[in-house]
């Protein structure tokens, strides 16, 4: 019924939830005993015009999935009946095992507040440029991080002078030459 490597092993699957239901999903599974993994990224929902801050919502990397290891042949139909859970993808009628790698790539981009990173990582010294707000289409030297993740420190250079702006980082991509 299932591959020789899922009959001895358990594996990682992509479980597909109910619509908003991955944290009830993740928490469930945990309860029969199974290792999980909901990435999380950290979006920005609205930029205030006035006071210049921006609003961030906490939503799935992959809304309506989460992840799961388990042996398919011995807790499937468990799976398959929890809460929140509407099914397990499957290829050919069989569950789809995922490669730990693959898990392993997307868990090494989680970052200390357990939010997963997504983006360029930016080092001192990349040329950048800005893609919105004040300073759109302006280039620039990547010089560091402000308190966390969300704003960067730009070296702009104009005409006639070199300044440091502080900037949101989802606004920067690397200048790749």
């Amino acid at each position: 019924m299932f591959g020789a490597q899922t009959d001895y092993l358990p594996c990682w699957y992509a479980i597909h939830t109910k619509p908003r239901q991955e944290d009830r999903a993740d928490s469930n599974l945990r309860a029969w005993g199974l290792e999980t993994f909901a990435p999380k990224i950290r979006e920005r929902s609205s930029y205030n015009t006035y006071t210049g801050k921006a609003t961030f919502v906490t939503k799935p990397l992959f809304p309506r999935y989460v992840f799961a290891k388990f042996k398919a042949s011995d807790l499937l139909h468990k799976v398959y009946y929890t809460r929140g859970v509407d099914s397990v993808v499957c290829f050919g009628g069989q569950p789809c095992p995922i490669d730990d790698d693959i898990i392993g790539i997307i868990q090494s981009r989680r970052g200390s507040d357990g939010l997963i990173r997504i983006g360029e990582d930016l080092q001192p010294g990349d040329k950048v440029m800005i893609g919105e707000g004040p300073f759109r289409s302006f280039a620039g030297i990547f010089d560091g991080y402000c308190k966390g993740e969300e704003r960067v420190s730009i070296l702009l250079t104009t005409v006639s002078c070199q300044s440091r702006v502080i900037v949101e980082r989802q606004s920067i991509s690397r200048v790749h030459t």
